[in-house]
């Protein structure tokens, strides 16, 4: 009784210590992008802003998975720092998603929802970064593209919104114009994780079963479509195939949060 009673002090423990360091270095990080919006021009202020976001990001992983509660094995990454223009499409299943991914691509531009352009813990770094907001579909696409035609990467998730229905919601968005746009190919991503913590509809203080591990692994690279609805479609049924022959519960992950420079 005792030690269940730890565990599950410690586990709140590890909560608050994750959400309070998340909260206060993305307001330290506004504060410090406000004033380098207006100095810095357009091209290096993206380059310092994503890098910024990746060494922030790379860094609270890190801590999460110091703390004991979590465990990150995003080694596959890796192999798309030089990999050229793409489009990466990973799965959705929590909020901590875009933090893995962004954590291992240092230009990656980032499609965001538009209400977190106002957000005084985001907003201010989003924007020094140059991501964009999913507000306006014609400039969302007409930005990604001229993004990737200058060689750079986009994240952008084909979901839309966290995962609802196992094994994964139907695609929507731009993704298969910009990819045909920018002749660029589609990089498929999977995010495997053994827990619903952060996943949509999950409290935000509710306790999960600690350790959470998260495995990131590299599916099929798609070359720009020809025919986008059917496109989408084959990419669709693809995650579906992929994600149904994984196990529900993967084993324990490796620890892989290893530095490298960005």
């Amino acid at each position: 009784m005792m030690a269940r009673a730890l565990r599950a002090l410690w586990t709140t423990a590890v909560l608050l210590y994750g959400f309070g360091l998340l909260g206060i270095g993305g307001l330290v990080w506004s504060l410090l992008a406000l004033p380098l919006n207006l100095v810095l021009p357009a091209k290096r202020a993206r380059t310092v802003g994503r890098g910024a976001i990746t060494r922030g990001f790379r860094f609270y992983l890190g801590a999460l998975q110091a703390s004991g509660g979590f465990r990150f094995d995003l080694s596959a990454l890796d192999a798309l720092r030089d990999a050229g223009p793409l489009i990466l499409a990973p799965n959705h299943p929590s909020l901590l998603d875009a933090v893995m991914l962004l954590s291992r691509a240092p230009q990656a531009l980032c499609v965001l929802k538009a209400s977190l352009f106002n957000s005084v813990f985001f907003g201010a770094g989003a924007r020094l970064a140059g991501y964009i907001g999913n507000d306006s579909p014609l400039d969302m696409v007409r930005r990604s593209a001229d993004e990737l035609r200058r060689g750079g990467q986009l994240l952008l998730f084909p979901e839309g919104t966290r995962t609802t229905r196992a094994p994964i919601n139907s695609f929507r968005g731009a993704f298969p114009l910009i990819a045909r746009q920018a002749g660029v190919p589609v990089q498929t991503v999977f995010i495997e994780t053994d827990s619903g913590f952060l996943g949509k509809g999950w409290p935000l203080l509710r306790r999960p079963a600690m350790p959470v591990h998260y495995r990131v692994r590299l599916g099929r690279r798609f070359e720009p479509p020809r025919e986008l609805h059917a496109f989408m479609r084959e990419l669709e049924h693809y995650f579906a195939r992929e994600l149904q022959a994984q196990p529900a519960t993967p084993q324990v992950l490796p620890v892989c949060v290893e530095s490298h420079p960005v």
